[in-house]
């Protein structure tokens, strides 16, 4: 599982996702299938930026759930949340999570409920994996 982040006029907001896959190699290019109704969804379609932070198996429920049962709109996830602000501006999530990545949204594809947000990362960007 995933904390899939981005930003809006500033503020920090971040969802679960179950799935972030590979598209390419060279560049490397991510996708991620965000929920049009999500805060999320507005803060990567306005700022074309996203990050992903792998959640580590020491992740707890109450946790997961402080990103996954709330909108952002209405409550700041990362209050008491360890975090740091990324090259792109997008927040990278560092408590419970083992790795991170940046990405700048080259396409996206409206997939009815979802749209598919294809992200490049470049040498600029974060793509690393943290220490336990």
């Amino acid at each position: 599982m995933y904390i899939v982040g981005s930003h809006k006029g500033g503020k920090p907001n971040a969802q679960i996702a179950n799935t972030v896959f590979q598209v390419t190699a060279v560049p490397i290019t991510l996708a991620v299938s965000i929920n049009k109704l999500n805060f999320t969804h507005e803060c990567i379609s306005e700022s074309k930026v996203f990050s992903v932070s792998a959640f580590s198996r020491e992740a707890t429920m109450p946790f997961i759930g402080k990103f996954g049962f709330k909108s952002g709109r209405d409550t700041d996830k990362f209050a008491g949340t360890k975090y740091k602000t990324g090259v792109t501006g997008a927040p990278i999530v560092t408590d419970y999570t083992v790795a991170f990545f940046e990405a700048e949204v080259v396409v996206s594809f409206d997939c009815g409920t979802h749209t598919l947000f294809l992200g490049r990362l470049s040498k600029r960007m974060s793509w690393k994996k943290r220490k336990r």
